[in-house]
């Protein structure tokens, strides 16, 4: 299985597509997609020009760039992140309180975004605290951490004050404010935990509105007429607004989620659910509803949450693995649980669709398998490509021991070796 450290892609000249080769051109070979082609796909200029029947774009005055055989390996829209807390992660292990040292927070963060990207997500959404202990500090090493992974994954900061309203929320919204000149890009908060609620969604949504920025709010969801208050105010709000875990839903009465889930729906809110488990920003555990969520038209992305730290000391930070518990203990089809964690997340995140069609961004993943229910069971071996380039590549290989069951009736195999 492979080594749970992520490792920064190499650049290399070998004409394999090996992580780190840009030199404009890449041919995806052999890769199949969901419809059940196989085909050829070309990708130029961090989109992808062209997708062909297998064999029909090798040739030719055409034939240019690196090559990647995609034989045996599922080709689908790469996967975004749209609940990750960069800040914190990977610090289950500190053996105390996590430091807020600027140098910690980016070796975390930019650990953290590469483990994500090893996984598949070429983009990422980070909430980030600020104030209090920390200040601005660690909202500045995040976004170091922003620049220094240009070009593997694209890093995204969501400001993330405690309180905002009465005498201590002047100081919140003063650091807001400077939090977004310094280069955050969304709005965000935990309006739970403020002594006014409806008064920290209204501070949110103003400064929202005077920046042009997305909201993305933390909320267990658990109190509807406070959400029934979040979606009146947030009706029609542009660039949009996300909310999550919200898995406070799945606990109230059925007709009562789903009045609330219609009003969600009607103002354009989208819910950002965790099924691999909680972050910090909220007490409730649980999953949203998520097909209650989806019949009343809301959108519903998939994120990861906590990445090993105090909140979930064991969390992955894998779209895939959101993908099969949506499917596996929700009740989506494979289809519906992969559009939670790629299309949806990408549209929370106010990035343009993906589809393996020319002229669309050329943000894939390929995973070994034949069909997505086997990408989300056992898409253990994945190649991420980013802005048509190659940029993480897992590779795993399973070996059983030399015996007369695994001999003598022929059963699968991946790898030569054996097990001495």
């Amino acid at each position: 299985m492979p080594d749970s450290q992520p490792q920064p892609p190499r650049s290399s000249s070998s004409p394999s597509g090996s992580p780190g080769r840009d030199d404009g051109a890449l041919l995806l070979c052999g890769a199949r997609l969901t419809d059940g082609r196989t085909v050829d796909v070309r990708l130029s200029g961090g989109r992808i020009e062209a997708v062909g029947t297998a064999g029909s774009l090798g040739g030719g005055t055409r034939a240019r760039g690196a090559r990647v055989d995609l034989t045996g390996y599922l080709l689908l829209p790469a996967p975004a992140e749209p609940h990750a807390h960069a800040d914190t992660a990977l610090s289950a292990d500190a053996g105390g309180p996590v430091s807020h040292d600027p140098r910690d927070v980016q070796r975390r963060a930019t650990e953290a975004a590469l483990l994500q990207l090893g996984h598949g997500a070429t983009a990422a959404r980070a909430h980030v605290r600020v104030g209090d202990v920390q200040g601005l500090g660690a909202l500045r090493a995040v976004l170091r951490a922003r620049r220094a992974l240009r070009g593997l994954v694209e890093l995204t900061t969501v400001a993330m004050p405690r309180v905002l309203t009465g005498v201590a929320g002047a100081d919140g919204l003063a650091m807001l404010r400077d939090a977004l000149k310094m280069g955050a890009c969304v709005v965000g908060g935990c309006p739970d935990a403020d002594p006014d609620p409806a008064g920290y969604v209204e501070a949110v949504l103003e400064v929202a509105s005077e920046h042009g920025c997305p909201v993305d709010l933390h909320t267990d969801a658990a109190d509807p007429a406070r959400l029934a208050r979040l979606a009146a105010m947030a009706g029609g709000l542009r660039p949009g607004v996300t909310i999550g875990p919200c898995a406070g839903l799945a606990r109230l009465p059925a007709d009562l989620a789903a009045r609330t889930a219609d009003q969600l729906a009607a103002a354009g809110v989208t819910v950002a659910c965790l099924p691999q488990g909680g972050c910090g920003g909220v007490e409730g555990r649980g999953t949203a509803p998520v097909r209650l969520l989806r019949a009343a038209g809301v959108r519903v992305a998939a994120g990861s949450g906590a990445l090993r730290d105090v909140s979930n000391p064991v969390g992955r930070g894998d779209p895939l693995e959101a993908a099969y518990l949506l499917a596996s203990c929700h009740g989506l089809s494979p289809e519906d649980a992969y559009d939670a964690v790629s299309a949806s997340a990408r549209a929370a995140l106010g990035l343009p669709p993906v589809r393996v069609e020319a002229g669309f961004p050329a943000e894939l993943l390929a995973v070994r398998g034949v069909r997505l229910a086997d990408a989300l069971s056992l898409g253990y071996s994945r190649i991420v490509v980013h802005g048509g380039r190659v940029v993480a590549r897992t590779s795993a290989v399973r070996e059983y021991g030399n015996s007369a069951v695994t001999t003598e009736r022929g059963l699968p195999r991946q790898g030569r070796g054996e097990i001495s």
